[in-house]
């Protein structure tokens, strides 16, 4: 755990250090060379004098969609100023701050779908997955033939996210979530059956804190936690027919308090934006059940790319690596030897995962963001569902 926590917010950190002095750098330069100061600034009047008409219709688009903070005359024409992807893609959270006393609202939908099984790197078939030999506990003998296995599985989310700028560089947040899981099975006699868990996730919450704001690139550290409103104890009459909990991946929440820091680096050019960003999931404690689920790393780097002149329209690509290790513990109410699915020891995984997406800032304020992501490379413990896409759509608005 240390050593990936290590690796992804040292490597972010030196990188914005970076890119921090070189900016420092070149303001020393410009500094010591007033003349060659004067000369830019003429050619801006002018350009400003031949383009009136054009600059007052832009700071009328930006006034209409307060999406950026005014920090003075300093950042009045920075080059983040009114664009579309000062918002990461559609998947990321915690990469911008708003002004002080602003609010946004957004309503972010997300699906995740699962299909086939697979142990490792290697396919499974639904037979094999039945047959699967796994341990429990841990290093002895178990299980040589389950009783059933998942065959696919479908998750939902609806998330509404509140944000308000409490000062020039912190913004705090709340986002309450419903989620909607369905799982599909197959018994060892070739039927079949469906099972559904549906209510409120677990509430995340926390605040922004902009610990660096260049003309050009800012470096964000995202103060993140949910509470374990999730109900992991539902219970289902399928397929026994008297009520039972549900398995790991159907449960709505952690039943922990996690801390989810990240720490986010954003670059700005003239016509593309960069990113990095390196998260933790780390659950304190242990839940009612007497299991916690594992630690989560996540090392994220993406690039925007402006595909109109009024900087409304961009596109996204994201490559995503992701580090998930088994759960601690188990819950008495759930048998491993029945299906993969009950055992903690079949939860972890590494995962490389690519998205692609677009954004759009409305001429009326407000955007919308679209991102559709595939894994390339996914190793699991134990016998899992593999990831086939995960898709995310939003709609925000500041005000």
């Amino acid at each position: 755990m240390f050593v990936r926590t290590f690796t992804v917010f040292t490597s972010l950190a030196l990188f914005a250090c970076l890119q921090v002095a070189a900016q420092d750098g070149v303001r020393a330069t410009v500094s010591d060379s007033p003349s060659d100061v004067a000369e830019p600034l003429v050619a801006i009047v002018d350009d400003a004098s031949d383009e009136g008409l054009e600059s007052h219709a832009d700071d009328h688009f930006h006034e209409s969609d307060h999406d950026f903070a005014d920090h003075g005359d300093s950042h009045a024409h920075s080059i983040k100023h009114g664009r579309v992807d000062t918002h990461a893609p559609a998947f990321l959270m915690g990469d911008h701050v708003h002004e002080v006393g602003e609010w946004m609202v957004e309503y972010k939908y997300a699906a995740m779908f699962m299909d086939g099984n697979r142990a490792g790197t290697t396919r499974l078939t639904d037979q094999q997955a039945l047959d699967f030999i796994g341990t429990v506990p841990p290093g002895t003998p178990g299980v040589s033939a389950y009783g059933a296995t998942p065959i696919n599985m479908t998750m939902q989310m609806h998330m509404l996210h509140i944000m308000r700028g409490m000062t020039e560089n912190v913004t705090a947040y709340i986002m309450p979530m419903w989620m909607d899981n369905t799982m599909d099975h197959r018994r060892r006699n070739r039927t079949f059956f469906t099972t559904t868990n549906s209510g409120f996730g677990d509430l995340n919450f926390g605040a922004l804190w902009r610990l660096y704001d260049g003309c050009s690139d800012e470096l964000i550290l995202n103060l993140r936690f949910s509470a374990p409103t999730g109900d992991i104890d539902n219970v289902t009459s399928i397929p026994t027919g008297s009520p039972s909990e549900f398995p790991y991946p159907m449960r709505l929440g952690h039943g922990t308090w996690d801390a989810l820091p990240a720490l986010t680096y954003r670059s700005y050019g003239e016509r593309h934006s960069i990113g990095l960003q390196g998260a933790l999931g780390l659950p304190m404690g242990t839940n009612d059940s007497d299991y916690r689920v594992g630690n989560e790393y996540r090392a994220t780097a993406w690039l925007s790319y402006l595909l109109d002149c009024e900087k409304r329209l961009a596109a996204t690509f994201r490559v995503e690596g992701l580090w998930r290790s088994n759960f601690v513990g188990a819950d008495p109410q759930l048998n491993p030897n029945l299906i993969s699915t009950a055992d903690p020891n079949m939860r972890g995984g590494d995962f490389l995962n690519l998205g692609y997406g677009l954004m759009y800032m409305l001429p009326a304020g407000g955007r919308l963001n679209v991102e559709f992501t595939n894994p390339v490379v996914q190793n699991l413990r134990g016998v899992q569902l593999e990831t086939d896409w995960s898709f995310a759509a939003s709609y925000s608005k500041a005000f």
